[in-house]
C-alpha cells in the first residue's frame, strides 16, 4: 500500500480558532490535537494500547533521551520507534534543543559543531549537531521531525535572544537540508524570540523563507507568565502561514490550551497530565482533584461519573486516596490514564465547538474552570 503524504487542511474557523485535519502515512490527525508525551518511548505509567483509546492520536518522544538511552542505533534495529514502543499512531519527535538548555550539564553551544553537552545520567560527552538531530530522527522513524533549536532559558536581555534566534536560523536552514525531500514525512521550523515581537517576527520569517510543513512555537515553557505568552501569540496570529499547522511546544493547562486555541493554535504537548497523574492531581470536568487530600477519605464515588472508559467510574476517591497514601503504583496508573482520557475529552470539545461556532462561550464556560 502506497504511503500517504504529509498534508494540512483547515476545515472550518471560528474567529482564530481552527478545526482542521493533518494526513500522516499513519493517520489522520485532527485539530486541535494534544499529544501526550512519551520521552522515552513510554507514556509513563500506560500501556501505549490504553493512551490509543483514550482518543490520542498522536505521541510525542524526544531525540535528546532517546540518544542517550537506548541509543538510535539500537531503535533503528528494533525496526524504528514505532516498532520499538509497539505504537500504531504517528509521532512527532522533539529535537531535543529545550532539554539540551535544561537538564545537560556543562553545556555550550558551538555554531558549526551545534550543541557539546555532558549526558545528564552519567556525565558522557555528546555533540549534538543538526544534522546529527535528524540523523538521528531518521533512524527513530518519525513522523514529524523538529528542527534542533538553540533554546535560551527565560531572559530580558534582548542581545542573547537575538543571537539565539540567529544561531535557530542557521540551523534550521541545516536541519532542512540534511533532512532533504520526503513528502510522507513532515519537518517543522521552530519560531524563536522570546518576549520580543521583532525577533519573534524576524524568526518566523526566516522560516517560512526557508519552507517548512509546520511551525511551532518555542520557548514559552520556560517559565514564562500565561499572560506573557498570550502576549506573544497575540502578535504571531496575524503573520503565521494559514496553510500550515501551528505548535506551541511545551503547553500546557486546559487554560493555556483554551487561550492558545483562540488565537489560532492547532498542536499542543505537555507532561502535566501524566506527571499529574502520578503526584496525585486529577482533571476533571468539575476541576482539579487532589486526591491526597483527607477529605476524600470517606468519599466513596468515582472522580468523574461520566467516565465510561476502562471502568475509571469504577474506583472511588476513598479507594485513590488509600493506594495515593500507601505509594501503591496502581494510583499513579488509574489517575495517569484519568488525566489523558480527561485532555482528550477536552480536545475533542473545543474541535466539536469550533465546528459548531460556539468555541468563544465554551471558552468563557471552562477557562476558569479547569
Amino acid at each position: 500500500m502506497a504511503l500517504k503524504t504529509f498534508n494540512f487542511n483547515v476545515i472550518k474557523k471560528d474567529k482564530f480558532a481552527r478545526l482542521g485535519k493533518i494526513q500522516t502515512s499513519r493517520g489522520t490527525i485532527d485539530t486541535p490535537v494534544f499529544m501526550p508525551v512519551g520521552t522515552q518511548a513510554t507514556v509513563k505509567g500506560s500501556f501505549i494500547s490504553d493512551v490509543i483509546k483514550t482518543g490520542s492520536q498522536i505521541v510525542l518522544s524526544n531525540t535528546y533521551h532517546l540518544m542517550i538511552r537506548p541509543g538510535a542505533d539500537r531503535i533503528k534495529k528494533a525496526g524504528g520507534l514505532h516498532n520499538f514502543m509497539n505504537c500504531k499512531i504517528p509521532i512527532l519527535t522533539d529535537s531535543g534543543g529545550y532539554q539540551i538548555m535544561s537538564l545537560s550539564k556543562l553545556n555550550k553551544i558551538d555554531k558549526l559543531k551545534g550543541a557539546i553537552f555532558n549526558s545528564h545520567v552519567d556525565g558522557k560527552k555528546f555533540i549534538l549537531s543538526p544534522e546529527e538531530s535528524i540523523k538521528i530522527q531518521k533512524k527513530l522513524n518519525s513522523d514529524i521531525v523538529m528542527v534542533l533549536d538553540e533554546c535560551p532559558k527565560k531572559t530580558l536581555n534582548y542581545d542573547k535572544i537575538l543571537k539565539a534566534v540567529n544561531l535557530s536560523t542557521q540551523w534550521a536552514k541545516r536541519s532542512k537540508k540534511e533532512f532533504g525531500l520526503n513528502k510522507h514525512k513532515a519537518l517543522f521550523g521552530i519560531v524563536q524570540g522570546g518576549l520580543f515581537n521583532d525577533l519573534r517576527l524576524k524568526s518566523l520569517n526566516e522560516l517560512i523563507k526557508i519552507g517548512f510543513d509546520g511551525y511551532a512555537i518555542g520557548g514559552l515553557a520556560v517559565g514564562d507568565s500565561q499572560k506573557e505568552m498570550f502576549k506573544v501569540l497575540d502578535y504571531l496570529k496575524n503573520y503565521m502561514p494559514k496553510d500550515k499547522p501551528r505548535y506551541l511546544m511545551g503547553v500546557g493547562t486546559p487554560s493555556d490550551i483554551l487561550g492558545a486555541v483562540l488565537r489560532g493554535v492547532d498542536m499542543f504537548d505537555c507532561v502535566l497530565p501524566t506527571r499529574a497523574g502520578r503526584t496525585g492531581l486529577a482533571f476533571t470536568w468539575q476541576g482539579r482533584i487532589n486526591i491526597r487530600n483527607a477529605k476524600y477519605k470517606n468519599d466513596n464515588k468515582p472522580l468523574d461519573e461520566s467516565v465510561k472508559i476502562f471502568d475509571l467510574n469504577k474506583y472511588s476517591k476513598n479507594y485513590l486516596n488509600h493506594l495515593f497514601n500507601t505509594n501503591e503504583m496502581l494510583g499513579s496508573m488509574i489517575l495517569t490514564l484519568n488525566n489523558i482520557n480527561f485532555y482528550q475529552e477536552f480536545m475533542y470539545e473545543i474541535r466539536k465547538n469550533i465546528k459548531n461556532g460556539t468555541f468563544s462561550k465554551f471558552y468563557k464556560k471552562f477557562y476558569n474552570k479547569l
